[in-house]
C-alpha cells in the first residue's frame, strides 16, 4: 500500500533541486515503489480532522441493568456503546487494548446507492474520492481495531464482490501476515437481480487473525467409523487409497500393489496415484508423514476388494489386444500412451522418471490382474483432530461426500440467512431492530 504525497508541494520544489537530487529523487520513485494498494489519501480530509477532540461517553443510568443479587464487586460483562464508530474504537483503545478476542464487522459496502457518510455527508456513486474516502475511512478504524486484539484474537470482515478484492488488500496492510481465510456466506436462497447469469445472494467474510487463533470447527461425523470386524485396533473408516494427483504430476507415487493373500495384482491408476508413498520410490531425505504402502500391507490396513473379477493373461499379445479393446483392467491404458509420454520426457523431467517406473507389458504376463479398486482402514485414534475444519458457509446443508480428495471429508456450516436474521430479531425485540440483519449458527 503507498499513500501518494501532495503533488503540488513536490512540483514547487521540482525547480529548486540540483542535478543529483533530481536523479536520487527518480532512483527512489523508481526503486521504493511498492505492489499494493494506493489512495489519494492527502487529498482527502482526514478523519482526525472530525474528530480531533477526544469525545467521551455517558452512560445512560435508565438502559443499564444490574441484577438484584449483584454484590458490590459486579463487573458488567457486556457494554453497548452507541455514537460514532471512530470515536468509539478511540475510546475502547484506551480501556481495552489487548483484550478483545472477537471482533465482526459489517462496513459500508461503497456501492455509490448512497449507502454510508463520510465526515458528515453521503457518498455518491458519481463522487471522485469515493473509493479513496472508503478506504481511508476503514484505514482509520481497521488500525484502532487491530490494537484491540488479543494474542489469539480475530477479526471477521463481510463485504460483496464488487469491494472484496480493495478491503482484502486494505487488511492485508493492515494486518500483514495474519490472514486466516475466508468465507462464502450465503445470505438468501435466491436472487432476483442476478446480472449476466451470476447471484447476488452470497457475501464473503474476511477472516485475519493474530498467531495465537485457531477455529475450533465443528464436530466429526462419527458415524463413519465403526468396528464391524472387531479390530483390536478399534474403530476405523473406509477411506478411498487414491488421490487427486495424476501420475505425470506425482511419478513416485505411481506404482503397482499386490494382495498376499491372494496373489492378486493392481496396477496404478494413472490419472490418481495412490496416496501413500512406497519404499520403492523414496521421495527425499524428509521424514514421511505417513506410513508408506508396505506398512499398510504388512499391518493388514488395506481393504482389499472382495469377491472380484480377475484376470490372467498368457502373452504379451492377448494382453496388448484386450488394452486396446478396452476389456483389460482400465490402468492399463498408460500403455497406449507411452508414445506421447516420450515426446513430453524431453522437457519435463518429472514424466521423465515415471517412464522409468512403467514396467515392461511383458512383465504383466501371467499374473492375476485384478479389476477393483483397493481401499484403506482409517483408525479413529488416527486422526489428528476432533473437529473438522472451516471452509464455507456458502452452502445451507453439509457435504458428507465419502470421495473427499483430503483426508478429513470437508463439512459446510449450516448458515441461516437474512430471513432467519429477521425473524430472530423480531422474537428477541417485538420488532426489526437493524436494516439487514445477519445470522451465524
Amino acid at each position: 500500500m503507498t499513500k501518494t504525497k501532495n503533488p503540488s508541494d513536490l512540483l514547487s520544489r521540482l525547480e529548486q533541486f540540483n542535478a543529483h537530487e533530481l536523479r536520487r529523487l527518480l532512483i527512489e520513485h523508481l526503486t521504493k515503489r511498492k505492489l499494493g494498494l494506493a489512495w489519494e489519501r492527502d487529498a482527502i480530509a482526514h478523519d482526525e480532522a472530525l474528530n480531533a477532540d477526544v469525545v467521551l461517553p455517558r452512560l445512560v443510568s435508565e438502559l443499564s441493568h444490574t441484577p438484584a443479587d449483584a454484590g458490590e464487586k459486579f463487573i458488567h460483562r457486556n457494554l453497548i456503546i452507541e455514537g460514532d464508530n471512530f470515536d468509539s474504537l478511540r475510546l475502547l483503545k484506551t480501556t481495552h487494548a489487548g483484550r478483545i478476542r472477537v471482533i465482526y464487522i459489517d462496513p459500508p459496502y461503497n456501492t455509490g446507492n448512497n449507502d454510508w457518510v463520510y465526515n458528515d455527508k453521503y457518498v455518491g456513486e458519481k463522487d471522485r474520492w469515493r473509493h479513496s474516502q472508503w478506504l481511508e475511512f476503514l484505514y482509520q478504524r481497521l488500525t484502532l481495531a487491530r490494537d484491540l486484539l488479543t494474542s489469539d484474537g480475530v477479526i471477521l470482515v463481510s463485504i460483496n464482490d464488487e469491494n472484496r478484492a480493495k478491503l482484502e488488500m486494505l487488511m492485508d496492510e493492515v494486518f500483514p501476515g495474519r490472514r486466516a481465510g475466508s468465507l462464502v456466506w450465503r445470505t438468501r436462497q435466491g436472487s432476483m437481480d442476478a446480472k449476466r447469469g451470476f447471484s447476488a445472494d452470497h457475501e464473503h467474510v474476511l477472516v485475519y487473525a493474530n498467531d495465537g487463533f485457531e477455529f475450533a470447527g465443528i464436530a466429526r461425523d462419527e458415524t463413519k467409523y465403526s468396528n464391524p470386524d472387531h479390530d483390536p485396533r478399534g474403530a476405523w473408516g473406509n477411506q478411498m487409497l487414491i488421490k487427486s494427483h495424476n501420475a505425470k504430476e506425482r511419478p513416485e507415487a505411481y506404482y503397482s500393489i499386490r494382495n498376499p493373500e491372494t496373489d492378486t495384482w493392481y496396477l496404478c491408476d494413472p490419472d490418481s496415484v495412490w496416496r501413500f508413498s512406497s519404499t520403492t520410490r523414496p521421495l527425499n531425505k524428509k521424514k514421511l508423514q505417513a506410513d508408506p504402502m508396505e506398512t499398510l500391507i504388512e499391518e493388514k490396513r488395506i481393504l482389499w476388494p472382495n469377491n472380484e473379477n480377475t484376470v490372467v493373461y498368457k502373452n504379451e499379445t492377448s494382453l496388448l489386444a484386450a488394452i486396446k479393446a478396452g476389456v483389460a483392467p482400465k490402468e492399463f491404458r498408460i500403455y497406449l500412451q507411452i508414445t506421447a509420454l516420450e515426446k513430453l520426457a524431453e522437457k519435463d523431467a518429472k514424466i521423465k522418471r515415471l517412464l522409468t517406473y512403467i514396467e515392461p507389458l511383458n512383465n504383466w504376463v501371467g499374473r492375476r490382474l485384478g479389476y477393483g479398486r483397493p481401499r484403506y482402514k482409517r483408525f479413529r485414534d488416527t486422526l489428528r483432530h476432533d473437529t473438522n475444519p472451516l471452509s464455507s458457509w456458502l452452502q445451507f446443508a453439509s457435504d458428507t461426500s465419502d470421495d473427499s480428495e483430503d483426508f478429513d471429508d470437508s463439512i459446510v456450516l449450516v448458515s441461516g440467512g437474512t430471513s432467519e436474521g429477521t425473524s430472530l430479531l423480531r422474537q428477541i425485540f417485538g420488532s426489526k431492530i437493524f436494516p439487514i440483519p445477519s445470522l451465524f449458527l
